[in-house]
C-alpha cells in the first residue's frame, strides 16, 4: 500500500496482508501424483495393449467371417438344384456364391476341375447349371494378392510399427537426457525488426541510458576503445524497483548495437540435480561466444547470486555451484571481449560480494522511479496505439501518479482502454484514465459491497478524519480525493498526493504522516466512542513508520544519530534465526520511543479534529450523500469552514 493512500480496511479484522511466498531460487520437488510417473513406460504399455486389441479384433473378425460364410460343395449343388443360387464367381479353388436373397457364401471346389464339371459329378443337371451365372476370374489380380497376403502381412506390419515406435521413444528419451544441461536462453536475433527495441522506446532513465550508451558504442566500434588501451566492463548490473524498465533497457542496448541478445532468468539455471545449472551456464556462454558480439542478459540474478555460505536454500549446493560457474566464466580465463553480461535485480543487497568485484559486475546502473516529466514521456509511448477523446490531458495523469513505475503506467493506460471498451466507446476519455489510476493503486470498485447506514456514516467520518488532518497539518501532502466506495480490500480511501516529486522525506513530514494515519482512529474513538477494524491498516503503517524513524533514520531525539537496524530490518543469523543488533534494554527503550511518537501523533490529530469539527461534519455529510469528493469540491468545503487549501509555493521543505 503506497504511503500516498490511506485506506479504511473495513474487512480486515487482523490486518494481515497476504504475502507472495517462495523465492530465493529454491526449487521445490513436485508432489507425486497417482499413477506412473514414467511417460515412456506408459507409452509402451499403451502400445502393447493397442497391439493385442488389434490382433484380437482381426482374428475374431476373420474367424467369424469364415464360419458364417463357408459351405460345402454338396450344399452348393443342392442349393443350385433347388433354384436358390443366382451367381457363382470362381477365383482359383475358391467359389463365392450369391443367392437370390443377395446373401453370400463361400465354398471350395476340387483343384484343376471346373465348377460345372464338379456340379455335374454331384448330380446337378445342365439346365440347373445353365440357370446360374458362373464367372471365372483370373487369380493374378492385385486384390487377389492383397486378400491372400493380408492375413500374414498385417500382423507383421503391426510388429514392425511397434518396434519402430519403441526405438523412437528410447531415442527421444536419450536426446532429452543429453540436452538436460543445455542452456534455455531465448535468442533475439538482431535482424528481427519486430522484436527490436531501441532507446527511443524507453522513456526516462536519462542517466541510465547515458551509462549504457558506452556499451553500445563499444559493441559497434570496439577498435576505438582497444587502441587506447581501454576495456569495456564485462558485467553491467541494472538495479531498481520492480517495473522500472531494467529488462527493457537491456533489450534496447542490444537493439541499438545490433547484436544477438540472449535472455534467461536466474531461476532457469537451478534444478533439483546438482551440476545442471553449471552446465547450462557453460552452454550459455559457449553460445554467446559463437555469436559474438553478443549480450547475455540474466534477469533476477539474485535467484542464483545470493551470498554463499549462509545455509539458505535447504542445503542444496546446486545454487552455489551455478554461481561459482558464473564467476568463473566472467573471471577472464578466456578472453571474451565481445561478450557482455547484463543482469537485473531489485535486491542488490543480497548479492554475493564476488559478483560485484572489479572484473565482473563492476558497473552498476541504478534505475529510479520516473519523475513527472519521465512519467509524461512514458504515458505518450504507451498511448501510441490508443484513440483518445478530446478531453484527455496526459499532464494531469502524470501529476496524479507519483511513485508509479513504468509498468504501473503501462497498466494504467491498458486499464483505461479496457474501461472504455467495456462501456462500448471507441475512444479513451480522461475519466477512464482517472478511474484507471485508482484501480491500479487500490483495485477495482466493489459496488456490490453495500454498507449499512451506520457503517456508511462511520466510514465517511473515518475518511473525513484523514482528510481534515492532512489539510491542516503543514507538512502533509494535500488531499486530491476522498471516497467511501469500496476498492480492493479498502472500505474507503483518502487519496493525497504531493504537489511536486520528492526524492527525500523529512522528519516533520513523517510526523505529519503518522498524525494523518491516526485521523480516522481518533474520529472513531472520540466521536463514536468505539473502535472498529477499519483502522488496523492505519495503525500498522504508522507504527512501522515510527519504528523506522527510531531504528533506521536517526530521527529520534532520545537515540540520536544511530542506526539500530539495517535497511532490511533485523539481521538474519545462521539458518533464518533473527539476530537483534541491540540489547533487550535498548529494545524496551525503542518500544517506549515508538509509543511516544505515536502518542504525540494521536494528540496532534485529536487537536485538529476538535478545532475543525464543523469542517469534519461538512465533509462527512457530503461523503454520505455523494460517496466521492474530488479535490475542487473538497477545497470549497475547506474554504467555507475557514481552512486555506495548500498551494505549491506554501509547501515548506
Amino acid at each position: 500500500m503506497s504511503k500516498n493512500q490511506i485506506p479504511n480496511n473495513g474487512n480486515n479484522t487482523n490486518g494481515n496482508v497476504p504475502k507472495n511466498e517462495g523465492g530465493g531460487g529454491k526449487i521445490r520437488k513436485p508432489k507425486s501424483s497417482k499413477g506412473s510417473n514414467h511417460p515412456i513406460l506408459n507409452t509402451i504399455l499403451g502400445v502393447i495393449v493397442i497391439f493385442f486389441l488389434l490382433i484380437s479384433a482381426y482374428t475374431y473378425l476373420t474367424d467369424n467371417s469364415l464360419k458364417e460364410q463357408a459351405i460345402t460343395v454338396s450344399d452348393l449343388a443342392n442349393d443350385i438344384t433347388s433354384g436358390k443360387v443366382k451367381e457363382a464367381v470362381v477365383r482359383g479353388d475358391e467359389v463365392s456364391v450369391t443367392y437370390l436373397d443377395n446373401s453370400t457364401k463361400i465354398t471350395k471346389k476340387e483343384a484343376g476341375v471346373g465348377l460345372s464339371e464338379t456340379l455335374g459329378n454331384l448330380g446337378v443337371t445342365k439346365d440347373k447349371i445353365a440357370a446360374v451365372k458362373i464367372d471365372n476370374q483370373d487369380d493374378t489380380g492385385f486384390l487377389f494378392w492383397v486378400e491372400n497376403l493380408l492375413p500374414f502381412l498385417g500382423p507383421l506390419v503391426l510388429i514392425l510399427f511397434f518396434l519402430w515406435f519403441m526405438t523412437r521413444q528410447v531415442k527421444g528419451a536419450g536426446m532429452q537426457a543429453m540436452s538436460f544441461g543445455q542452456s534455455r536462453a531465448r535468442l533475439t536475433d538482431p535482424s528481427d525488426k519486430k522484436q527490436q527495441v531501441t532507446f527511443k522506446d524507453v522513456a526516462g532513465a536519462k542517466e541510465a541510458k547515458e551509462e549504457l550508451s558506452e556499451i553500445v558504442d563499444f559493441l559497434r566500434n570496439p577498435k576505438k576503445f582497444l587502441d587506447i588501451g581501454a576495456r569495456i566492463p564485462k558485467g553491467i548490473l541494472l538495479m531498481g524497483a520492480p517495473g522500472t524498465g531494467k529488462t527493457l533497457l537491456a533489450r534496447a542496448v542490444a537493439g541499438e548495437a545490433g547484436v544477438a541478445f540472449f535472455s534467461i532468468s536466474g531461476s532457469e539455471f537451478v534444478e533439483m540435480f546438482v551440476g545442471v545449472g553449471a552446465s547450462r551456464v557453460r552452454d550459455l556462454f559457449k553460445l554467446a561466444k559463437s555469436a559474438a558480439p553478443a549480450i547475455i542478459f540474466i534477469d533476477e540474478i539474485d535467484a542464483v547470486g545470493r551470498v554463499r555460505g549462509t545455509g539458505m536454500g535447504g542445503g542444496n549446493d546446486e545454487r552455489e555451484q551455478t554461481l561459482n560457474q558464473i564467476l568463473v566464466e566472467m573471471d577472464g580465463f578466456e578472453p571474451n571481449e565481445k561478450v557482455i553480461v547484463m543482469a537485473a535485480t531489485n535486491r542488490p543487497d543480497v548479492l554475493d560480494p564476488a559478483l560485484l568485484r572489479p572484473g565482473r559486475f563492476d558497473r552498476r546502473v541504478t534505475i529510479d522511479l520516473p519523475d513527472r516529466d519521465d512519467r509524461l514521456a512514458i504515458l505518450k509511448i504507451h498511448s501510441r496505439s490508443k484513440p483518445f477523446a478530446e478531453d484527455v490531458n496526459l499532464n494531469i495523469i502524470a501529476e496524479r501518479t507519483p511513485g508509479f513505475s513504468g509498468a504501473d503506467l503501462y497498466s494504467l493506460m491498458n486499464e483505461g482502454a479496457i474501461l472504455a471498451a467495456r462501456e462500448n466507446r471507441t475512444k479513451v476519455g480522461q475519466f477512464d484514465l482517472i478511474r484507471a489510476i485508482e484501480k491500479v493503486m487500490l483495485g477495482p470498485e466493489r459496488r456490490s459491497h453495500l454498507l449499512s447506514d451506520k457503517e456508511k456514516r462511520l466510514t465517511a467520518y473515518h475518511e473525513a478524519g484523514h482528510a481534515i488532518v492532512a489539510s491542516v497539518l503543514q507538512y502533509a501532502d494535500p488531499v486530491h480525493k476522498v471516497s467511501i466506495i469500496s476498492r480492493g480490500r479498502a472500505a474507503g480511501y483518502t487519496l493525497k498526493l504531493p504537489l511536486e516529486d520528492k526524492r527525500m522525506q523529512s522528519k516533520n513530514e513523517f510526523l505529519d504522516d503518522i498524525a494523518v494515519s491516526l485521523g480516522g482512529y481518533v474520529v472513531e474513538k472520540n466521536i463514536f466512542g468505539d473502535l472498529t477494524t477499519g483502522s488496523s491498516n492505519d495503525l500498522q503503517v504508522s507504527t512501522a513508520l515510527a519504528r523506522d524513524m527510531v531504528t533506521k533514520y536517526g530521527m529520534s531525539d532520545k537515540f540520536g544519530p544511530i542506526a539500530l537496524e539495517g535497511t532490511g530490518g533485523r539481521a538474519m543469523f545462521g539458518r533464518g534465526v533473527e539476530e537483534k543488533e541491540y540489547s533487550e534494554r535498548v529494545g524496551a527503550e525503542i518500544d517506549a520511543e515508538v509509543n511516544r511518537i505515536m502518542s504525540e501523533g494521536y494528540e496532534r490529530a485529536l487537536k485538529v479534529v476538535t478545532d475543525h469539527r464543523k469542517a469534519l461534519d461538512a465533509i462527512s455529510e457530503e461523503l454520505v450523500e455523494e460517496e466521492t469528493i474530488e479535490r475542487e469540491n473538497f477545497e470549497k468545503i475547506l474554504i467555507a469552514n475557514g481552512i486555506t487549501p495548500k498551494k505549491k509555493e506554501e509547501i515548506v521543505i
